[in-house]
């Protein structure tokens, strides 16, 4: 009697710590999705600006819930394209380096590339040094321009397009 009075002990125990495991496992939260969130650590960023090239300009997306796209630029000391978006503001944060960026004026040789506009550089304009920590919102519409870079800068920047 004692033997199975030990048994159904050791099965009732062992039906209520599974139970109790299978309960904490569906209590667990899901992994975020886009409508709850997105997370980028610290870390996470850090090893996107380490993947960018130290020799020519880099691009990457690194956070995407439509319409909006956060991006790392990471910019060398070459000519670099001005640019105006019709639809788009765009904010930029400098995470290292510096540079200067000229905003409004006239784009210089504009072509249009869809609801955008890229030209060698801008006529006019404001000029504004950006170093590390700085942010810059440009409307859409105005040219824009990094028309010198020290050394190197890595940016993150988000399109805004305004809603209608």
């Amino acid at each position: 009697m004692h033997t199975v009075l030990k048994a159904l002990s050791v099965t009732a125990l062992s039906t209520l710590l599974v139970s109790a495991a299978l309960a904490q496992q569906a209590a667990a939260p899901a992994p975020a999705t886009p409508s709850e969130g997105i997370v980028v650590t610290a870390a996470d960023l850090a090893a996107i600006v380490a993947k960018q090239p130290t020799d020519k300009n880099g691009f990457q997306s690194f956070m995407q819930l439509a319409p909006y796209n956060v991006n790392m630029e990471h910019r060398v000391n070459v000519p670099q394209n001005a640019s105006v978006h019709d639809t788009e503001a765009e904010l930029f944060y400098v995470v290292k380096g510096s540079t200067t960026l000229v905003t409004g004026g006239k784009l210089v040789d504009g072509k249009q590339n869809g609801v955008n506009w890229t030209g060698s550089g801008i006529e006019g304009g404001v000029e504004a040094k950006l170093n590390a920590g700085d942010f810059v919102l440009v409307p859409e519409g105005v040219p824009h321009w990094f028309s010198k870079v020290d050394g190197d800068v890595t940016l993150m920047s988000l399109h805004l397009p305004r809603s209608k």
